[in-house]
């Protein structure tokens, strides 16, 4: 590996552990802040902080699982994590997205991740809500995972557009050499 491709990874990767520091930091400042049923709300119908705890997976599904869901979800989550890191190093250097997205999604994983460890659920603390619906209590991590994953899915569409439009070029210039 040369130093460039490692250099660029690395930067990367401070920005995956600051999305991750940046996780944990808000997440202590709910504990400290919202824990004991305070709402905090920053705009009116739209935005507001409430403490939750989340012990199941995205969106609190599963959350009947006890110690042995909680462990599952971590050995899911570690594996997810060494999936995405592996993927991270075999992507070329030039695909960008690619390599924000993994970023992203690693914080995520890693900050979910330390909670479930730590603490056997995750905490949520940011609620979105227009009128009467309200998106499912969301962290950092959360969010982090969710831009990741979009990144991801914009860069198939993306890549698919790119591929036929190369083809359709190459076999003009195979024709142009055939003449």
């Amino acid at each position: 590996m040369n130093r460039e491709f490692a250099g660029w990874r690395a930067a990367y990767l401070v920005a995956s552990f600051g999305i991750y520091i940046t996780d944990q930091a808000t997440k202590a400042w709910a504990v400290g802040a919202l824990r004991f049923g305070q709402t905090r709300v920053v705009i009116p119908g739209l935005l507001a902080f409430e403490y939750a705890e989340n012990r199941g997976i995205a969106f609190g599904q599963l959350q009947e699982g006890g110690s042995t869901g909680r462990w599952f979800f971590v050995a899911l989550a570690g594996l997810a994590a060494a999936a995405v890191l592996y993927y991270f190093w075999r992507t070329p250097r030039s695909d960008d997205r690619v390599l924000g997205a993994c970023a992203l999604l690693l914080a995520g994983i890693l900050g979910n991740l330390t909670d479930r460890v730590r603490l056997g659920y995750v905490i949520d603390f940011i609620l979105l809500h227009a009128g009467q619906y309200h998106w499912p209590t969301f962290n950092v991590a959360d969010a982090s995972i969710c831009a990741g994953a979009l990144l991801l899915i914009l860069d198939l569409f993306l890549e698919g557009r790119r591929k036929p439009a190369v083809s359709n070029q190459q076999s003009v210039v195979s024709q142009d050499t055939s003449d």
